[in-house]
């Protein structure tokens, strides 16, 4: 089994940063896929960014080049820096967590608000 704490996100206005960050906790192999995804209301959940054990990453178009996905292995720790951001970013903001078995675990969630 694996958890995950999610913590960051809140209401910042247009143009500004927020950090997410994703702690994993339990017993897993090394070799995973962390990644954070969302879901505005009405819409589906969809990719935002993820990021292979061996660092290798994946950005939706729409966030390149705003957004940085980090992780630290010795933490077993993924962080999403997000800045210049739009209210069409706005969303809940999920952390998952892909198993060398191809398994998936899910945080809770934290709230993204872009808004003047």
């Amino acid at each position: 089994q694996v958890q995950l704490v999610e913590s960051g996100g809140g209401l910042v206005q247009p143009g500004g940063s927020l950090r997410l960050s994703c702690a994993a906790s339990g017993t897993f192999f090394s070799f995973n896929v962390m990644g954070w995804y969302r879901q505005a209301p009405g819409k589906q959940r969809e990719l935002v960014a993820v990021i292979t054990s061996g660092g290798s990453t994946n950005y939706r178009d729409s966030v390149k080049g705003r957004f940085t996905i980090s992780r630290d292995g010795a933490k077993n720790t993924v962080n999403l820096e997000m800045n210049s951001l739009k209210p069409e970013d706005t969303a809940v903001y999920y952390c998952k967590f892909q198993s060398h078995t191809g398994r998936d675990y899910w945080g809770q969630g934290t709230q993204v608000t872009v808004s003047s």
